[in-house]
C-alpha cells in the first residue's frame, strides 16, 4: 500500500510593506483566500512614515506570522511587534513548523550590510542544530551571486556561503523592490525574491 504523503506547508511570503496598512490588509486577505498555514514577513515592515496596525489584519484573520527585521525596522520596532502581537522575530533563530525548519537573519537599525563573519557563524550554529529534512532560510537582504544583484546592490557573502554549504530547500529575500518575483536555483536551493504583492509558496 502506497504511503500517504504529508500535506505541504503553504506560505505567503512578503516584504517591503514600508508601513502601508493598505498593503498589509491586502496581504492578509490574500493569505486568508489562499488558506495559508504561515505568513512570512521579510523585513522593512516599517517605513519613513509612522506605521500603524501593520500586523493587526493578519492577527484578526488568525494567521500565524513570523518575521525578520529589515533596515527600516528598528530593534525597538521589532520588539514591539513581538510583544504587542505575539509574533516571533526569527533574526538569529529558527522554528520548526510542520516538520520544516525555518531559519532567519535580519538587518535592523538601518544596516544595509551584514557583519558577514558574525552572520555566517550565527547561521552555521543554527543550521547545525536543525535536524529536519526540509529547511527554509529567510532574510531581508539577498545573497551574493544571485539575480537580485542586477540592482547594483551587492548581496551578502554570508548568506551565499550558507546556501552553498547547508543547501536549504528554499531561500527567500526581499529588499530589492524591482526584483520581486525573480526566481532562480543554486544547487538544490530554490531562491525567490518577494515583495509587497506577496507570493504563495508550497513546500
Amino acid at each position: 500500500m502506497e504511503a500517504i504523503k504529508s500535506k505541504k506547508l503553504k506560505i505567503l511570503a512578503a516584504g517591503d510593506i514600508h508601513g502601508s496598512s493598505d498593503i498589509a490588509k491586502k496581504l492578509a486577505e490574500k493569505a486568508k483566500k489562499e488558506n495559508v498555514d504561515l505568513v512570512l514577513l521579510l523585513g522593512d515592515i516599517h517605513g519613513p512614515f509612522e506605521s500603524r496596525n501593520i500586523i493587526a489584519p493578519f492577527k484578526k484573520a488568525n494567521q500565524k506570522v513570523l518575521f525578520v527585521p529589515g533596515n527600516w525596522d528598528s530593534s525597538a520596532d521589532a520588539d514591539l511587534l513581538k510583544d504587542l502581537y505575539g509574533i516571533k522575530n526569527l533574526d538569529g533563530y529558527y522554528v520548526t513548523y510542520k516538520d520544516i525548519g525555518i531559519l532567519g537573519i535580519g538587518n535592523p537599525d538601518f544596516q544595509l550590510f551584514l557583519d558577514e563573519d558574525k552572520a555566517f557563524k550565527k547561521l552555521k550554529k543554527n543550521f547545525e542544530k536543525m535536524k529536519m529534512d526540509k529547511k527554509i532560510l529567510i532574510s531581508h537582504l539577498h545573497a551574493a551571486g544571485t539575480k537580485s544583484e542586477f540592482s547594483g546592490f551587492p548581496g551578502s557573502s554570508a548568506l551565499r556561503k550558507a546556501i552553498d554549504e547547508f543547501k536549504p530547500d528554499l531561500f527567500l529575500s526581499a529588499h530589492i523592490h524591482e526584483a520581486e518575483g525573480i526566481e532562480e536555483k543554486i544547487g538544490k536551493t530554490k531562491i525567490i525574491n518577494v515583495g509587497r504583492k506577496g507570493q504563495i509558496i508550497e513546500i
